[in-house]
């Protein structure tokens, strides 16, 4: 995947975030869920985005670390909605399945940039 289809692929999960949390209901548990979940999903795109600029190789690969830790949690509170029958698994299954997808590609994406980051140092000693 490119850069540019992930900063894509990364705001559209935050939009469907926010499109999910509406329809939370206004309940105590409704509430403090779509508060966690909006500051996550909404983070991952931020911070995706964030890497993009990255300075450095080594910020990069942090920046990134960031992303998948903020997928991962938005998949908890996606996970947590379903378990405690806040909306139905039918609803939250695609956005489920797409926070997974994108902690899976972050972290493949931090084990590359850090290898090639390796690389590059034993190239420059050399």
């Amino acid at each position: 995947m490119t850069e540019r289809e992930l900063l894509k692929r990364t705001k559209q999960f935050a939009l469907r975030i926010f499109r999910l949390v509406g329809a939370l209901p206004p309940t105590i548990q409704g509430k403090a869920v779509a508060a966690q979940l909006i500051r996550s999903g909404a983070s991952v795109a931020a911070s995706y985005r964030a890497a993009c600029r990255a300075r450095s190789k080594p910020e990069f690969i942090a920046k990134l670390g960031v992303v998948e830790e903020e997928a991962d949690e938005s998949a908890f509170w996606l996970e947590l909605i379903i378990e405690t029958d806040l909306l139905s698994f039918g609803e939250i299954k695609p956005l489920l399945t797409e926070a997974r997808e994108i902690v899976a590609i972050m972290a493949s994406s931090k084990k590359t940039a850090a290898k090639l980051q390796i690389a590059n140092r034993k190239s420059a000693i050399r």
